[in-house]
């Protein structure tokens, strides 16, 4: 079954496509974008689960070593320890590498994202049966975890041959919050094999953004309820985001290169209203992301999208 609307696929794989045409990519260039990517993960990833660092303090305490007054020392450490997660994603993908997906490599990712703060559970399932304060779903028996785990590690064996890898990977993340394995550090390991997945692809490093919180928990909720569609989309759209960055930074200068616009600002010159092209951002159906809070696009784009509409128009 496909929850993943033709034309974002399309989008995703051509886009994909043009970043390959462009390798061997300049080596300081990527590795600016790799690090600016992680840090502005392990600050996302951690603020979603409640860490009171900034994006500018996360940078400090991981490249500048610095403590910053006021804030936990947990908070430090679960900024460090992301980050070395991000850096073991890296080694793991390094050149194209193929890792099988298995139980010994998620509690590995696990042990990494809870080696300094919770050592005694850092890789190890939960023994005893938890609640997600402020959800409607309930995890399984802490009995299942290891069945169900095992079932997991045999349905993406199975899947990854039928499904498109964007699909894939925003289903893993949600099947793995679902089970719950682990007393803590859920949350940050789904979003990490989600990437482990998109990266061995060939995709960049996808973010959840902290201002996408709601959202965020919102379509996990739905997928909960065998609503997977809008979450699928979501996690696309983190991953198209993703790509506009590198497409944006790495297209050499001599070839031609779409301006991000606010919708606003676009609005001017095309018949769409700024609500109008912000539902269509939203909905996927415009090639569109977020630069902070604001949804972004290029007037290309939306030409793009009213061709595609004439086409259906047409057809019909």
């Amino acid at each position: 079954m496909k929850y993943l609307d033709q034309n974002l696929i399309n989008r995703l794989d051509e886009k994909l496509t043009r970043l390959n045409a462009l390798r061997p990519l300049p080596k300081s260039a990527v590795e600016k974008l790799r690090e600016q990517l992680r840090i502005e993960m392990t600050y996302n990833s951690n603020a979603i689960e409640g860490n009171s660092l900034t994006l500018k303090e996360t940078f400090l305490v991981i490249n500048e070593g610095l403590t910053v007054k006021g804030k936990p020392l947990k908070d430090h450490l679960e900024a460090k320890d992301h980050y070395s997660a991000l850096s073991y994603l890296y080694e793991l993908t390094e050149d194209g590498k193929k890792n099988t997906f298995s139980e010994y490599l998620i509690k590995q990712i696990h042990t990494i994202i809870l080696q300094e703060t919770d050592k005694d559970w850092a890789g190890r399932y939960r023994n005893s049966n938890v609640i997600i304060g402020g959800a409607d779903h309930t995890p399984p028996d802490a009995l299942e975890v290891p069945i169900l785990m095992q079932d997991l590690i045999t349905w993406i064996s199975k899947e990854k041959r039928h499904m498109h890898v964007v699909e894939l990977a925003a289903l893993v993340h949600h099947k793995f919050v679902h089970i719950h394995p682990f007393f803590d550090g859920n949350g940050r390991t789904s979003r990490l094999l989600m990437n482990l997945i998109l990266m061995q692809a060939g995709f960049p490093l996808s973010i959840v953004l902290k201002n996408d919180r709601k959202k965020y928990y919102r379509v996990l909720a739905q997928a909960d309820k065998e609503k997977y569609e809008p979450f699928v989309r979501f996690i696309a759209q983190t991953v198209e985001c993703s790509l506009d960055l590198y497409l944006k930074t790495l297209t050499p200068t001599n070839k031609k290169r779409e301006k991000y616009m606010k919708l606003a600002d676009i609005a001017k010159d095309t018949p769409y209203s700024a609500k109008y092209l912000n539902l269509l951002s939203r909905q996927g159906k415009l090639e569109a992301h977020k630069e902070g809070r604001d949804w972004v696009t290029t007037k290309e784009a939306v030409h793009r999208y009213m061709d595609s509409r004439e086409r259906q128009r047409d057809v019909e």
